[in-house]
């Protein structure tokens, strides 16, 4: 999991625990809140970087490649394409004879997904200039799926090819930020070039941890230490060592929250490689590093969440079938908790924060409705600095701009609530006002199973006639 962007192991937790145990969304929500939330000095002064890239920003492996060969680390020789032609150009200026070629995707398991021509694998070894091209072309502008990016798969637009090496032995190395260790820590495994979670349940023995003072930093006494736990050969502790410190160095001038190589390789010759590089960066200062944050695809990501970051709103889609808006991540987990004691499963995740207006609160209703699986909304409210009234006032102008079709249930508390409260009263719209929370909890699991049936049942149920 250290392996994968916030965002998605963000995503795969939720969803997890919406199928199994309400109470485990807690630490989901306490995550995404510490992911999202920046000092408020650097979210008044850089507020349209903010809306950018709201979690850890992962780039694609040729760009992280780009990185460790800047900083004097040995990769393998190779370049990008975006076309078959162009890969086979990159292929033919290579001094290899065989070759390497990757899919460009964010998410783990590569080697083991398939694309939706049929091709199986996105790391595929090939003996070719011709036969580059020929993969390339099954590749590019394609899905591919892999076990993180679930069905709905992610787009290939970018093929690496390198050039093939022989590597003696295969370790894995990687420097993350440790909550327990308060500062960088160490991973690395004498069991490279395969799954580290599936070494980490299975061998846990084989996993080497070293924590580093961030005061201190890693000197280069303890990065021999470390290559030698580990068990680099004799001839190799120090091109390792070297490269420790080299990958310390980018990960702190950086501000990476990862640094992942698999495999880190000792080569026939003797020589110490980087094979492959998988790099986060921590979104809090991106204000320091502009240049990272423009090297972000925002075609890998859910287009809701890209609309989201538009309009400063936390949104990630579920697989349930109750749209749900609220403000603060705890009242948006306890609101997907009491869905589920009562039944129901919740479609997304979705905070529209403590400063949003009118038009944040309909773009939040336009991201809910879009999604075809949601049969009813459930709108939880308490109103602190996000006044009722405005969320009221943006609950109307949603409904009437969009058209709604399906029951909104709605649960205002706090500042100008009464106010709230008559808007909506005076609305004309079928817009269904409780106080209790798990009464609206219970009536919006109702409301939904009634348009499920109906649906399946192909009879159309209209929720528009004013009250």
């Amino acid at each position: 999991m250290a392996a994968a962007p916030l965002r998605r192991a963000l995503k795969e937790c939720l969803c997890s625990a919406t199928k199994h145990q309400p109470s485990q969304l807690a630490q989901a929500a306490r995550t995404l809140s510490y992911a999202n939330n920046g000092s408020a000095k650097f979210q008044k002064k850089h507020s349209s970087l903010q809306k950018q890239a709201k979690r850890n920003l992962s780039v694609h492996e040729y760009i992280a490649i780009d990185m460790l060969r800047e900083s004097g680390i040995a990769v393998p020789n190779g370049g990008v394409a975006r076309t078959p032609e162009e890969a086979l150009n990159v292929a033919k200026n290579l001094t290899s004879h065989d070759f390497v070629i990757k899919a460009q995707v964010l998410a783990g398991g590569r080697g083991k997904g398939y694309f939706d021509g049929g091709l199986k694998g996105g790391v595929k070894i090939v003996y070719s200039p011709e036969e580059v091209e020929s993969i390339a072309s099954q590749m590019l502008g394609k899905n591919l799926y892999t076990i993180q990016t679930g069905e709905a798969g992610r787009p290939c637009n970018e093929v690496l090819i390198v050039e093939r090496l022989y590597p003696r032995r295969e370790y894995y190395f990687s420097i993350m930020l440790d909550r327990a260790s308060k500062g960088p820590l160490l991973i690395a495994s004498s069991q490279g070039g395969m799954s580290i979670e599936d070494v980490a349940r299975e061998s846990p023995e084989a996993i080497i941890k070293q924590p580093v003072d961030v005061f201190k930093g890693l000197d280069r006494a303890t990065a021999i230490n470390f290559a030698e736990r580990v068990g680099f050969t004799p001839g190799s502790v120090e091109a390792a060592a070297d490269i420790f410190l080299k990958l310390y160095k980018l990960f702190m001038e950086k501000d990476c929250t990862l640094v992942e190589i698999n495999p880190f390789t000792e080569l026939n010759n003797g020589e110490v490689c980087c094979m492959d590089c998988k790099i986060s960066f921590d979104d809090n200062a991106l204000f320091r590093h502009k240049e990272i944050a423009e090297l972000k695809d925002w075609s890998q990501e859910d287009h809701r969440e890209v609309e989201a970051t538009k309009y400063d709103l936390n949104y990630i889609g579920l697989d349930g079938s109750i749209g749900c808006l609220v403000n603060g991540a705890g009242l948006a987990m306890a609101t997907m908790d009491i869905i589920k004691l009562h039944g129901g499963s919740p479609a997304n995740f979705l905070d529209v924060g403590g400063g949003a207006d009118v038009e944040a609160v309909t773009a939040a209703f336009r991201l809910i409705s879009s999604d075809s699986h949601v049969k009813a909304i459930l709108v939880n409210i308490f109103g602190g600095i996000m006044k009722c009234d405005v969320i009221a006032e943006g609950i109307i102008e949603a409904a009437k701009t969009l058209n709604l079709k399906i029951p909104l249930v709605v649960r205002l508390q706090g500042t100008n609530v009464d106010d709230a409260k008559a808007l909506i009263a005076n609305s004309g719209l079928r817009i269904l006002p409780c106080d209790d929370l798990e009464d609206a909890a219970r009536m919006v699991v109702k409301l939904s199973d009634i348009v499920n049936m109906a649906q399946q049942a192909q009879l159309n149920v209209s929720f528009t006639i004013p009250i």
